[in-house]
């Protein structure tokens, strides 16, 4: 005799399917969320990281800004030296031009005259002075185009101003050529000896 299953075997099996099903979504949820979670790490791990080397770099630029700053300091203070030797080299290079010209200043100015300013603009000067007649000023022009110093003087004013007269006039600077200089290349060949000299 053929036995007969009356038991909800459809029902059962259902059941069963749903518990499987849970099972594999509960395991699938718990993956995505382990998952999840480890990227989240991952990402804020990663994010770190680059702070750190964004900090580690902002760190290094601003170093890099102070020594730039401290370059700057001392390229301008190696600038400001070296002005300052430029013109200390070019006072005692024109220490004896100054000492000359005056000295022509005064060897060139006659009788009844004198200065009340002289002023240097470039490389020539500017003179102011009184005199006691046009013709002591011009005796003092005379001997100013004389002076080996000088070149070019241009009388500029001359004004009466009761018993004197007052002027003003421009002249250049002119260097003499060094004395010996001539001499000098003249001794170069000084150790020639004479064709007529004897060799003995």
């Amino acid at each position: 005799m053929a036995k007969i299953n009356l038991l909800p075997w459809r029902e059962e099996l259902r059941k069963q399917q749903l518990r499987e099903f849970a099972v594999v979504m509960g395991f699938v949820v718990f993956v995505a969320i382990v998952l999840s979670f480890t990227l989240k790490a991952m990402r804020e791990e990663a994010v770190e990281d680059q702070r750190s080397r964004n900090a580690f770099i902002e760190q290094q630029i601003a170093e890099m800004d102070e020594d730039i700053k401290a370059i700057e300091e001392l390229q301008k203070r190696r600038d400001e030296l070296i002005e300052r030797m430029n013109v200390i080299q070019g006072l005692q290079g024109n220490r004896p031009t100054i000492v000359h010209v005056f000295e022509q200043f005064v060897t060139s100015l006659p009788d009844g005259v004198y200065y009340s300013s002289i002023a240097q603009k470039g490389e020539g000067y500017e003179v102011a002075g009184y005199a006691e007649s046009n013709n002591r000023i011009a005796n003092m022009m005379r001997s100013l185009e004389a002076s080996e110093w000088f070149k070019n003087p241009q009388l500029r004013k001359v004004v009466a101003e009761g018993d004197r007269f007052a002027f003003s006039l421009t002249l250049d600077l002119e260097r003499p050529p060094v004395a010996g200089a001539d001499a000098g290349e003249a001794g170069k060949g000084g150790g020639e000896k004479p064709k007529n000299e004897k060799k003995k």
